[in-house]
């Protein structure tokens, strides 16, 4: 009988209807697949009845996350020929899985040698870094759930991934597809600048910061614009970190951090509102009314910097799920909308729309450089996380960076002002005065 590698790689082979580009190396020690390739170690057959009762992405990270399955050699080139393998995408922004696809009298008997080698189907349990998925209702409680899920994973270790600036969305280079230029920490710090400017934020004036993280906008704005900010979180740690972070810096007088649902706030107006990283968390359901909220909340000529990561748009959008892997271990609840959805909600609910900049690539190499930082301290990062969510979070940042390159996702910067009757809406007539 044949090793279990060269059976996984036939059965693999069989299914997908093409040569398997990585390698495979089985729990009895034994390797088949094309040499230099990447290694996938399937550490037990348990990885493998994981993939059978949850077929596709789930089911893959599953026994990811266990440490069933593992990755030896360069993890991106591996992730991004697995996902070529797994997921076919098509130009309309849609795909299919192709296992799904398989239907000749060869491919079911290679499932069925499949399920013999690994044993009693019985199904593993999920690990317990997953989160049961539900509807995604978006209420106040199941926001402050979901936002405690992802955020509430202990701030050294965002510190550990994320470096000094505490910043959790995208950085700003030059030249990001280069590789060369400014650290990640003067990257962040430059991107925090680039919404300032468009915010035209200036002492005296009051911004509302929603999603505020762990405080690096306000403290920014506060220190280098002198303006007074009320920063809001769902996330207790957060709010910790911020507020020390803000009385460190002298800055009690100015910024103020509250543990608050963005529908609650009702001290406007405001004369400018940052939401960086925080609208992916709306919901579908919600964004309209999100916006009419933060619309509300500014004065006339008040300008919203909306910073949110988008999906391509499909031909059918009735046909959109959100991704398993990224809500049940990442974001629960959090759904991605086309840009397009985005602007057509931000204009039904009053805003005229001035600036649309894409940051597509500066967040493939923000991803890139987060997973640098996690790996190079890779024993701490797993005692602050835990084993199972450190390797959660390696995974859909790497995972994200490749999506990021590859056009499948991206992440824009929305400049929008609730312009006045008079028509006046504050900005120069030339909108990127701020990047010359």
């Amino acid at each position: 009988m044949a090793d279990a590698a060269s059976r996984l790689v036939s059965v693999a082979e069989q299914l997908l209807g093409a040569p398997l580009p990585v390698r495979v190396r089985a729990w009895d020690g034994s390797q088949a697949g094309p040499p230099g390739a990447p290694v996938i170690v399937v550490r037990n057959r348990r990885a493998l009845r994981r993939m059978l009762f949850k077929p596709g992405e789930l089911g893959l990270a599953r026994a990811w996350v266990a440490g069933d399955l593992d990755i030896e050699g360069d993890l991106y080139t591996a992730l991004g020929a697995v996902a070529g393998l797994l997921w076919e995408h098509d130009d309309e922004g849609g795909g299919r899985f192709l296992a799904d696809t398989v239907r000749d009298p060869a491919a079911r008997a290679a499932v069925r040698d499949l399920i013999r080698l690994v044993g009693p189907p019985l199904p593993p349990a999920p690990p317990r870094e997953e989160v049961r998925r539900r509807r995604h209702l978006h209420t106040r409680r199941t926001d402050k759930r979901a936002i405690s899920h992802h955020y509430d994973v202990g701030n050294d270790f965002y510190a550990l991934v994320l470096g000094p600036s505490m910043v959790y969305s995208c950085a700003y280079w030059e030249a990001p597809e280069t590789g060369a230029g400014a650290s990640l920490e003067a990257a962040q710090r430059d991107k925090l600048e680039l919404v300032c400017r468009k915010l035209g934020l200036k002492p005296g004036r009051r911004l509302l910061d929603v999603g505020c993280g762990w405080g690096s906008m306000a403290v920014h704005a506060a220190r280098e614009h002198g303006v007074s900010v009320v920063g809001v979180t769902l996330s207790q740690e957060q709010a910790a970190f911020a507020r020390k972070r803000v009385a460190d810096e002298g800055l009690t007088d100015r910024v103020e951090i509250r543990v608050q649902d963005y529908r609650d706030v009702r001290d406007g107006p405001y004369d400018a509102i940052s939401s960086i990283g925080m609208a992916e968390h709306v919901g579908a359901e919600r964004y309209l009314e999100y916006a009419r909220d933060l619309y509300g909340l500014l004065k006339p000529g008040g300008r919203l910097l909306n910073h949110q990561i988008a999906r391509r748009p499909q031909q059918d959008e009735t046909a959109y799920e959100v991704d398993a892997f990224i809500d049940s271990y990442v974001f629960p609840d959090g759904e991605l909308a086309p840009l397009g959805t985005t602007v057509t909600a931000l204009e039904r609910a009053g805003f005229e729309v001035r600036d649309v900049e894409s940051l597509r690539e500066h967040y493939a190499r923000t991803l890139r450089a987060w997973v640098t930082n996690l790996e190079g301290d890779w024993a701490r990062g797993t005692r602050l996380a835990g084993f199972g969510r450190a390797r959660v979070w390696r995974l859909y940042m790497a995972a994200s960076a490749l999506a990021f390159e590859r056009n499948q996702i991206g992440v824009n910067q929305v400049l929008a002002v609730r312009t006045p009757k008079t028509g006046t809406s504050g900005l120069p007539a030339r909108t990127r005065t701020w990047n010359t």
